[in-house]
């Protein structure tokens, strides 16, 4: 029988797997954005896999709240712990949800937040409900939150032949003159990952549209 979920319990266990040392580096690695208590990604997997497996995960309004109390703690590793416990309840997750992801979005935001939360978790809400979920990513499209932009630039980004190609055109237009390093990277990126499956599609669009330097050599980076 598992035992209830007690933020207590696991804060407490990731508290005892921290190390000074590993932290330091880390935290550079970011840019000094975040502190960390020094886990690398094995063990957090690990004692994250172990937690989910013996304790009960909160079902919704419970759950969500649940995630945004993980992800107001310090340390990156929790953000990590918050996104990883949504995950796992992801089919719970509708339309609706997706202000709240808004909101983790937005809060504590760097590159490895966003691109954990958009090609997955908002990725899999908007391809099950595709009218309604499709046009929120491109009115975050239009926000002047640059990671709103890189996360509907990437929420198709595992979609291959289920890809809406007009959704992913119109967006990518509007950020190809960017200069922001993150939103450049993102669409060579999505362009990339889409290549695998429609080559032809992305050296068109590549060929016939002024991209950015590294938007373009990350699009192309794997054709001929």
């Amino acid at each position: 029988m598992k035992q209830p979920w007690n933020r207590h319990t696991y804060v407490q266990l990731f508290k005892n797997l921290s190390n000074d040392q590993l932290a330091e580096p880390m935290k550079a690695y970011m840019k000094h954005h975040f502190p960390f208590l020094g886990i690398k990604s094995p063990a957090r997997t690990e004692a994250l896999r172990n937690y989910f497996s013996t304790h009960d995960i909160p079902e919704k309004p419970e759950l969500l709240e649940e995630v945004w109390n993980i992800y107001q703690l310090p340390e990156r590793e929790y953000q990590y712990v918050a996104i990883a416990l949504l995950s796992k309840k992801l089919k719970t997750l509708f339309v609706d949800d997706l202000g709240f992801i808004e909101k983790l979005i937005t809060e504590k935001s760097w590159w490895d937040s966003v691109d954990s939360i958009a090609p997955t978790i908002v990725g899999d809400i908007v391809k099950r409900d595709r009218k309604s979920g499709e046009k929120i990513m491109l009115q975050w499209s239009d926000s002047d939150n640059m990671w709103l932009n890189r996360a509907a630039i990437l929420h198709q980004l595992k979609y291959k032949k289920d890809t809406d190609e007009k959704v992913l055109i119109e967006i990518i237009i509007k950020h190809k003159n960017s200069n922001e390093f993150f939103i450049q990277k993102a669409i060579g990126w999505v362009l990339r990952e889409y290549a695998k499956t429609n080559p032809v599609f992305v050296q068109q669009f590549v060929a016939s549209h002024e991209l950015k330097p590294l938007s373009k050599r990350e699009a192309l980076k794997h054709l001929k």
